[in-house]
């Protein structure tokens, strides 16, 4: 493919237009030719501020026009996967925040459709690009640490989210703790065949009235024999907190959380840092950068991402397995839950 390569983004939220900004100011080899939102005039608001030619409201418009490329699916989840078959029929590649859909079937839908039409898909796990948790990726790749025996990772947000969004989100397994379930994937380059989860209502009376835990443990079983500890929580007061560490046969990894500078002060009353980052978006800046230029610059080599369909599917199926372990207080093979509820 040449360059530039000419892209169009699907949805002017959040991270819709976190997106086109890194597009239009910091993507080498791509323009971003339109904008759509359902809201229009938040595809016009988005345009506006980054200088994009062209803002819609209905998404066809950019699949249908053949001077695009590629299309950022960036809208609400339940659309991903039904985007993604249209994308593939009007010959777009594809790039798609998590999850493709909550459901199995609707996955397997959408990645049939993105087989046949021969598009590239790379889906959204952005923290596979975080410059720490790549670097321990690469190091027990290279077999650094030697076998790894031991995940441990903790995520953990500043704040729960509003009920109402945890009603249509999938809830903490597949809205929160899907990064954790692909990212125990990615760093152990093992996969993960059986899992046992438990979970409480510790933050917020709400989650638990919408039918969901605010607070949950999952352990993993890897098919070549580690063991996975993730912990989740819906609120941190110290701020946005992200740690992984792996035990290995000869030593161990460990990933802490950046802060916005490492200046440490003491005084009487003791030793004094900058807080942890308070937000994803602020954590994240770089690591979305990173997985945007990835998508790009395969598109131009005209290679398979890094993070395929295969790679999005996955941690759904281990979403499910968790949420079915959390019901039945058992453990769950994948397995057991590969073909999707229903």
């Amino acid at each position: 493919m040449n360059e530039p390569v000419r892209i169009g983004i699907i949805g002017a939220g959040r991270i819709g237009r976190l997106h086109a900004e890194n597009l239009v100011r910091r993507i080498r080899g791509a323009t971003v030719a339109a904008i759509a939102d359902v809201v229009l005039e938040a595809a016009q608001d988005c345009a506006a501020a980054f200088s994009i030619p062209g803002a819609v409201a209905d998404p066809r418009a950019l699949l249908e026009d053949r001077e695009i490329d590629a299309v950022f699916i960036c809208s609400s989840t339940d659309t991903h996967a039904t985007l993604i078959e249209e994308a593939a029929t009007c010959g777009k590649h594809v790039f798609c925040e998590k999850p493709i859909a909550l459901d199995l079937p609707a996955i397997d839908r959408a990645l049939g459709a993105a087989a046949r039409a021969g598009i590239l898909l790379q889906i959204g796990f952005n923290r596979r690009f975080d410059a720490g948790f790549r670097r321990a990726h690469d190091l027990i790749a290279a077999g650094a640490i030697g076998r790894p025996e031991v995940l441990r990772i903790t995520s953990r947000d500043p704040a729960p989210p509003p009920s109402e969004y945890v009603k249509v989100s999938g809830g903490i397994f597949l809205d929160m703790m899907i990064h954790d379930f692909d990212m125990a994937r990615f760093v152990m380059g093992d996969e993960v065949e059986e899992v046992f989860a438990v979970g409480a209502v510790l933050v917020d009376p709400a989650i638990g009235a919408a039918g969901d835990v605010d607070t949950a443990a999952v352990t993993l079983r890897f098919a070549g024999g580690a063991i996975g500890v993730i912990d989740n929580s819906r609120r941190a007061v110290y701020g946005y907190d992200q740690r992984l560490e792996v035990h290995a046969s000869k030593g161990r990894i460990l990933v802490e959380n950046p802060k916005p500078d490492q200046v440490l002060r003491a005084d009487a009353a003791g030793d004094h840092g900058a807080p942890l980052y308070r937000f994803f978006l602020d954590r994240y800046t770089e690591a979305y950068v990173a997985e945007a230029q990835t998508f790009i610059d395969a598109l131009v080599a005209g290679r398979e991402p890094p993070v395929t369909g295969h790679d999005g599917r996955t941690p759904v199926v281990i979403g499910h397995a968790a949420r079915l372990s959390l019901e039945t207080g058992r453990p769950v093979r994948l397995a057991d839950v590969a073909s999707g509820p229903g």
